[in-house]
């Protein structure tokens, strides 16, 4: 009998030999990374092939310009680099390493002369200019006269090397890239393929089955990062490379114009990823070989073959590491979205971090609803300390204290509690409990006076108690305010924007079918009412298009009236122009003022401003500074401008109001008060909200018929807490929201009913135009008083229209766009 043998998945043992080749290969990658970079090794086996590098036969600037650069970078490398460096000159020739070791002694002792001066990174390129130069100059002094020849080498040795160590101060870092380190500029791109090539310059003399190593190696990192980066890169790199092995080794000289041309190719068939860019390398070699010796074909081929070897073999993680850095790339633009987001989702959570601190200190000054029993237990402990008080001046002393206070305790507290609520209430004593009170006390009439007398401080204290308790919610409704605008910004900053492909090609359709070709399309938003899209085109001569074509499309696809927020037109013909096209407001206000100063003065103590908030709003506001003049006008436009910066913060306009008058209130000093009315339009519904603060009623003309709008409330910094109330009116449109200061409103002489007067005046005017109207209104009421103006006047009128476009949606044939 068989047994039975358990079924296994091979698609999970596929996908666990998977995961733990992958694990493999990251831990290899891990330790290599470790050896090279973490212990040094890399630096030393640069400092090696760099020890032997010569260009034009006897010139190596190399050496020194890399020893310095260590020493400012990796100062703990620099000895250990040194070593490797003279190992690398002992391969090549006894008097190389004479000069490399005499070199590097004389910038050790020109270091240390210098190190007291500042800024060495300055200093260095003079000091490894003395320190290439002057040894060389040395060795050839020990030969014989110097020739004119010797000379200019040496001084050109010397200039190389100054200008190598700048090279290299920049390009040695990027061997052990930060992880903070975000991208590569193009200065540093082009230094760090300059030590690469300058490296390639130490396999010179070294051969592998006939092939050289220095051919095999730059025609690998042309692969590397034709590759990586591209057409541009990869020539730029076998340039680089190419001209310094043809510095070194003029039998190279036709190096460059293969790596350049294999760069070129590379880059432009990395589509087929690295078959394809070794394709480009093989294919550039033997174009350019036909132009040489027949006998080097072979040697070439097998240089490139060995090559395209190497580059198969690299991970493909490494080449993906680098490619973070290389701008154009899609692993640099996915690393420059991960850093982006990065930074985002940090910003984000500080601000909600702020959030919830401010709504902590929130919850720690609220002050909550008190139950019944809590306000009983309140009150007679109040009772209890003003007995005490009275009790102290009047009973401690007498003789029958005993009795009153121990033997008839409840009769005695019952008789004084109720006295003191009489007090309280404003109230003298009720007779009965008076007269109870004096046949029960012998000196009912001191503790009487002494209960008078200590009222007052008792509702002094309970004054104070009351303010601290609205102070306390006061700051605890800003401090809400405050956390809540930070919360809602915490989410605006994680808004990433959205991907409307399907929405894009249908835009990019629509207008084609209108002539329009766009350059440049983004799509934020499609939310109902927040559209928001900018786009870039080209137009040969501009005539309005974005306004009477393009709008009328997006409205047609969207459903919903959308114009243009913002243009940036060309200047030129065929030129790139920017447009944002956003939604339109389903109403609009148009607003007209009118103002006179006390006695036809300059100064009015009056201030009005309109205000286009956030999320569709629209602001109106009048604020009238008690009294007249400078300082009147002062305390009204700084109130005006305190609500314009808090209701611009996303702040609701109930807390505004509050945190505007407990600032008045803190500073002035000499009762200078200002009112406030204020009128806030939403214009997607025409709802309006209107905040009276010790202002006088506004009124709404509908037609033929007037609504009165008012609300009572102290005007603004008087006293530190008070209740706002807000009134709430649904306005239609052509409606016609008039408001006036008490200039107004009280300035008509000899009218018994103001109220009439001005809803029959309002009424009687024959237009609709609200600058007319104010400007109506203010001259009938100076008229009633004969051309005198006793108070300052000022009127805001405001006429809410429905919003009709301009120019009529355009047809188009496909689908309306759905909202995302």
């Amino acid at each position: 009998m068989i047994g039975s043998i358990p079924r296994v998945e091979s698609g999970s043992i596929t996908i666990e030999k998977a995961s733990k080749k992958r694990k493999w290969r990251e831990q290899i990658t891990a330790k290599v990374n470790h050896i090279l970079i973490a212990q040094g090794w890399l630096f030393y086996i640069t400092g090696f092939l760099l020890g032997r590098a010569v260009i034009l036969q006897t010139v190596s600037p190399f050496a020194v310009a890399f020893i310095a650069s260590m020493w400012l970078v990796h100062r703990e490398k620099s000895f250990r680099s040194m070593i490797a460096v003279i190992l690398g000159a002992l391969t090549y020739s006894m008097q190389h390493v004479a000069y490399i070791f005499i070199a590097f002694i004389l910038f050790i002792f020109i270091s240390a002369a210098t190190k007291s001066l500042k800024h060495q990174q300055w200093m260095l390129p003079i000091t490894v200019f003395f320190a290439t130069s002057l040894p060389r100059m040395f060795l050839y002094s020990l030969q014989g006269t110097i020739s004119s020849f010797e000379w200019m080498m040496l001084a050109v040795e010397g200039v190389l090397g100054a200008i190598l160590v700048l090279i290299f101060m920049q390009s040695i870092p990027l061997l052990s890239p930060k992880r903070y380190k975000p991208t590569l500029k193009s200065e540093e791109i082009v230094c760090l393929i300059i030590l690469i090539a300058s490296v390639l310059t130490g396999f010179i003399g070294w051969e592998v089955y006939g092939a050289s190593l220095e051919h095999v190696f730059s025609r690998y990192f042309v692969l590397v990062f034709a590759f990586i980066g591209g057409a541009a890169i990869g020539s730029t790199v076998g340039v680089v490379a190419g001209m310094i092995l043809s510095l070194a080794n003029v039998v190279n000289l036709y190096q460059m114009s293969l790596l350049a041309f294999s760069g070129v190719l590379g880059g432009l068939l990395k589509e087929g990823r690295k078959p394809g860019t070794a394709v480009g390398l093989l294919i550039g070699t033997g174009l350019i070989g036909v132009y040489g010796e027949s006998v080097a074909l072979l040697p070439s081929l097998t240089e490139s073959l060995m090559a395209v070897l190497l580059f198969l073999m690299t991970p493909a993680s490494w080449l993906e590491q680098i490619a973070r850095y290389i701008p154009g790339t899609e692993a640099y633009t996915n690393e420059q979205e991960q850093y982006s987001q990065k930074v985002r989702n940090v910003t984000a959570k500080r601000v909600e971090q702020f959030s919830d601190v401010f709504q902590a200190l929130s919850k720690s000054f609220a002050v909550t609803d008190r139950t019944l029993s809590d306000e009983k237990r309140d009150e007679k402990r109040d009772t209890d300390y003003f007995l005490s008080q009275v009790t102290e001046k009047t009973c401690q002393d007498c003789f029958l204290k005993n009795k009153c206070w121990q033997k008839e305790f409840d009769k005695t507290y019952s008789l004084m509690e109720t006295m003191k609520q009489n007090i309280t209430a404003g109230q003298e004593p009720h007779r009965n409990v008076v007269k109870e009170f004096e046949n029960h006390c012998v000196r009912s009439r001191q503790v009487k006076e002494a209960m008078q007398s200590e009222m007052s401080f008792y509702e002094a204290n309970q004054q104070l108690r009351q303010q601290v308790t609205e102070s306390k919610r006061l700051v605890s409704d800003q401090l809400q305010g405050v956390s809540d605008v930070m919360n809602d910004f915490a989410k605006e900053i994680l808004k990433e924007r959205q991907h409307h492909e399907l929405q894009e090609s249908q835009i990019i359709q629509a207008l084609k079918q209108m002539g329009i070709e766009l350059v440049r399309l983004d799509i934020y938003h499609l939310e109902k009412g927040n559209v928001d899209i900018e786009l870039t085109t080209s137009f040969y001569e501009y005539h309005g298009e974005g306004e009477k074509l393009i709008a009328p499309v997006l409205s047609e696809l969207l459903d919903e009236m959308i114009v243009v927020r913002n243009e940036d037109i060309s200047s030129f013909p065929y030129g790139y122009s920017h447009f944002v096209f956003g939604s339109a407001r389903d109403f609009e206000v148009e607003t007209g003022a009118a103002n006179a100063a006390k006695g036809g003065g300059l100064v009015s103590g009056d201030s009005f401003t309109t205000i286009e908030l956030g999320a569709g709003k629209f602001a109106m506001a009048i604020s009238d500074g008690m009294g007249n003049g400078k300082r009147a006008k002062e305390e009204s436009t700084e109130t005006l401008r305190l609500l314009q910066q808090i209701l611009q913060t996303g702040i609701r306009e109930k807390v505004a109001i509050k945190t505007i008058n407990s600032i008045l209130a803190l500073r002035t000093t000499d009762e200078m008060f200002a009112t406030l009315d204020l009128a806030v339009v939403d214009l997607h519904n025409a709802s309006a909200e209107f905040l009276k603060i010790g202002s006088t009623p506004s009124f709404v003309r509908r037609g033929n018929s007037m609504i009165k709008i008012e609300a009572s409330n102290l005007p603004m910094g008087i006293i530190q807490e008070f209740d706002v109330d807000i009134v709430s009116e649904q306005l239609k449109p052509n409606d016609l929201l008039i408001m006036m200061s008490d200039g107004i409103f009280d300035g008509p002489k000899d009218v018994e009913n103001i109220d009439i007067w001005i809803k029959r005046k309002i009424k009687e005017m024959d237009t609709e135009d609200p600058q007319e109207i104010a400007d109506l209104l203010l001259e009938e009421v100076i008229r009633t008083r004969s051309g005198d103006i006793h108070d300052d006047m000022t009127v805001l009128v405001a006429k809410v229209k429905k919003n009709t476009p301009k120019w009529a949606n355009v047809p188009v044939r496909q689908e309306k766009l759905l909202s995302m």
